[in-house]
């Protein structure tokens, strides 16, 4: 373990997100982890990320954890799924010898693999999600080959979650769309590909049946999380309670009203930061 400032034990481990969904990440990290500072920036502005380029989710990404970095971030978590397909590779080099950073997929892949009995995975996530083939590749490490994934990609289910309105029919016929194939590839264990979809875990269950496992991010980072602080002597003392603070790119009062639904604590401002607007048109 490395010799760390106590002044840097105390810096904020910063999680960012394509919108609102990654607090659902960040909910397990304040659960599990109360004596440290958390930071969250969600790009609302530029949601959704679901169907956007590479190049333009890895610009993204890089420019959000340079608008981190600034504030002060002593680990970055990548909460959003796409973000972390298109752009983990080039993300970690660029903050090589900076700060670790964390992301979504592995973490899943590695915990889907030790609960599939079949062998069959699903997974529900992004069209960018799952064109990029992270999962494919994640699974496969993981399960040492031997479990096979089945990818759907639903745009629409994202966007309706993130509106942040009840659970409506559209929601429901949503999952029922995307559940389809998974049933019929009889999985017995479903990742959830998209940090907004544990907002609809309870219709997603109800449509894949109590045999299906069912799993998110939200444990699995906040395992990842202690092992980078620990391994760089960087862990908050756990003696004290921690704080957490909010940016967005986009309106910050519709931020506050849909964040406290997807976080389940109370979220009493939000800052705001600029950033450069999209280059191109998502499909």
């Amino acid at each position: 373990m490395h010799a760390v400032a106590a002044s840097q034990r105390d810096l904020p481990v910063a999680v960012f997100d394509s919108g609102v969904g990654g607090l659902t990440v960040l909910h397990e990290c304040l659960v599990s982890l109360p004596h440290e500072d958390f930071l969250y920036l969600g790009d609302t502005g530029r949601f959704p990320y679901g169907t956007r380029s590479p190049d333009e989710l890895r610009r993204f990404a890089g420019e959000l954890a340079e608008i981190l970095l600034a504030e002060g971030a002593k680990l970055i978590v990548v909460a959003c799924n796409s973000a972390t397909a298109a752009a983990l590779p080039e993300l970690r080099e660029r903050l090589a010898g900076r700060v670790p950073v964390v992301a979504v997929v592995a973490p899943e892949a590695r915990l889907a693999a030790a609960t599939t009995r079949n062998g069959r995975v699903g997974l529900l996530a992004t069209p960018a999600t799952v064109a990029s083939g992270a999962y494919d590749r994640a699974l496969a490490d993981a399960s040492g080959g031997r479990a096979a994934l089945h990818p759907v990609a639903t745009a629409e289910l994202a966007p309706l979650i993130q509106a942040g309105g009840e659970i409506d029919e559209r929601t429901v016929a949503a999952v029922e769309r995307a559940c389809e194939p998974l049933l019929g590839a009889g999985v017995d264990t479903v990742i959830l590909g998209c940090t907004h979809y544990p907002l609809v875990r309870p219709a997603i269950q109800r449509c894949l049946g109590r045999g299906v496992e069912i799993v998110t991010s939200g444990q699995a980072i906040v395992d990842e999380i202690e092992r980078e602080l620990d391994a760089a002597g960087s862990a908050a003392p756990s003696g004290r309670r921690g704080d957490y603070r909010f940016l967005a790119t986009g309106d910050v009062d519709e931020f506050r009203r849909l964040g406290t639904r997807f976080l389940q604590l109370p979220i009493a401002t939000v800052g705001h930061v600029p950033v450069a607007a999209p280059t191109e048109v998502a499909a």
